[in-house]
């Protein structure tokens, strides 16, 4: 038994050593295997999810379906929030509605103002790209810029948030519940700062850091004006009412006056009488002002400083309107109110005039007539006399109408102070055209400039060369 000559199988693993053949086809008829098992479930996995792939298509909705689908429930939900805020101040009685409207419109103003500019900043953008104006070198923006995608989307948001809190705020102070309907504007404008100062890589946070950057240059233009700087200070120039109401509803939270009837006093803190209103009215022009004197000292054109100058003449108006509240009746009479209206014809005719001439470059309106200059944006959309004769006369009259919008004294209908205000940044709208339209020609031509200049230079430097071999 123990002395027979035992014989082990061939592929037994005790046989298998380093370098022998059997080690090698054994090994090799292991691998073949795995390798055919592994192809095999690699197919079938294959198969396995490109029938995932066509069922999740199936299942998905079509994005036209799916964007029907959106905009319904939007009308829905805007449907819910005029009957809830309707029944919500029918509730009230009537002595008290009107102040009550009155102060939920003073909030909320402010904010659907902005967004109203967020989402007519979108279809500048829209027209821009499908125009090939390059905004994104305008502007120096990087590669994370927002689209008009990406801006309306942003609007979409302001736009369901903001009449949200308006409808919950009337909603809880017509049943009672007071502390809770004063806390909705409270927290809405907390959550805007919030949004706008929020350090993490989120709600776009290089397009927020780049308008966060250019309104500090803005309020302190320490370094050269950029195209993006001015521009972004002209439209805060048409916001200044919407700055104003800020200041007004920040203070009356300050001074806990959120839905009471205690700030309604006219010379309170908080009233419409308050120095704190011609102040902040002033502020964007006088950032544009500082902007412009900032400019001469760069470039030492005295173009600048007649751009200065017509942004000075916004104070008087400003400050002349706000002294109706301080002075005698007879002296704003026979004194300050034929200056004041002095003033106001000035400011109005001097920025219509640098509108045409210089924003827009119109050549003292020769392009109704003539077209010897055509822009790319002409061609798409406003390539026609009618729209420079209706750009023209509407900028004029809303200019003049602007003016009522600066004055403090005029402003006790905020209904019509609102219409106002909405018809200015209509008109900022219409500007934004033309004045990006203006700045992309003018680099264009610099461009052109630039590139003669240097073929000229070439061919200078060629006839040298050819000059040299001759001799």
């Amino acid at each position: 038994m123990f002395g027979g000559l035992a014989t082990a199988p061939v592929n037994s693993p005790h046989l298998r050593k380093s370098g022998s053949r059997a080690v090698v086809s054994d090994f090799g008829d292991e691998v073949g295997n795995d390798v055919e098992e592994d192809f095999l479930q690699t197919e079938a996995n294959g198969v396995k999810n490109s029938s995932t792939t066509m069922s999740t298509v199936d299942i998905m909705p079509s994005p036209v379906l799916l964007w029907r689908f959106k905009v319904l429930l939007f009308f829905i939900w805007g449907f819910i929030c005029c009957k809830v805020g309707w029944d919500s101040v029918m509730r009230m009685s009537a002595d008290l509605r009107d102040l009550f409207l009155y102060e939920a419109f003073l909030y909320y103003n402010p904010l659907l103002l902005v967004t109203m500019m967020v989402w007519l900043w979108g279809v500048n953008l829209w027209v821009f790209a499908q125009s090939n104006v390059n905004y994104v070198k305008i502007f120096y923006l990087d590669q994370d810029h927002l689209t008009h995608r990406e801006v309306w989307k942003c609007a979409t948001w302001m736009t369901i948030i903001v009449p949200t809190s308006m409808t919950a705020y009337l909603y809880l102070y017509s049943h009672g519940e007071v502390s809770l309907a004063a806390s909705q504007p409270v927290l809405l404008y907390i959550a805007v700062a919030m949004i706008l100062i929020f350090p993490f890589d989120i709600f776009y946070l290089s397009s927020r850091y780049y308008l966060l950057r250019t309104l500090w240059r803005i309020v302190l233009p320490l370094q050269a004006i950029s195209f993006s700087d001015f521009f972004l200070a002209d439209i805060l120039t048409s916001m200044a009412k919407v700055f104003s109401d800020l200041e007004r509803s920040v203070c009356r939270m300050v001074h806990r006056q959120v839905a009471t009837i205690a700030w309604f006093e006219a010379d309170s803190v908080c009233g419409s009488h308050s120095v704190a209103i011609p102040l902040v009215l002033v502020l964007p022009y006088l950032f544009r002002l500082f902007q412009c004197l900032r400019q001469y000292k760069d470039i030492r054109e005295k173009t600048a400083l007649f751009n200065a100058l017509k942004y000075s003449t916004a104070v008087p108006v400003i400050f002349l309107s706000a002294l109706k509240y301080h002075v005698l009746p007879g002296s704003w009479t026979n004194f300050y109110r034929p200056l004041w209206l002095l003033s106001s014809v000035l400011n109005s005719l001097y920025s219509f005039y640098w509108d045409i001439t210089r924003d827009w470059d119109l050549s003292c309106f020769t392009r109704i007539f003539k077209f010897n200059r055509p822009h790319l944006c002409s061609y798409l959309f406003h390539g026609h006399r009618w729209v420079y004769v209706w750009v023209i006369g509407s900028n004029l009259i809303l200019r003049c109408t602007w003016t009522y919008k600066l004055s403090a004294h005029l402003r006790h209908n905020y209904l019509t102070v609102f219409a106002i205000t909405v018809l200015e940044m209509l008109r900022r709208f219409q500007w934004a055209f033309f004045r990006v339209e203006n700045e992309w020609n003018k680099m264009n031509s610099k461009s052109n400039i630039q590139l003669s200049e240097k073929d000229n230079t070439n061919e200078e430097a060629k006839s040298l060369i050819s000059n040299d071999h001759n001799v």
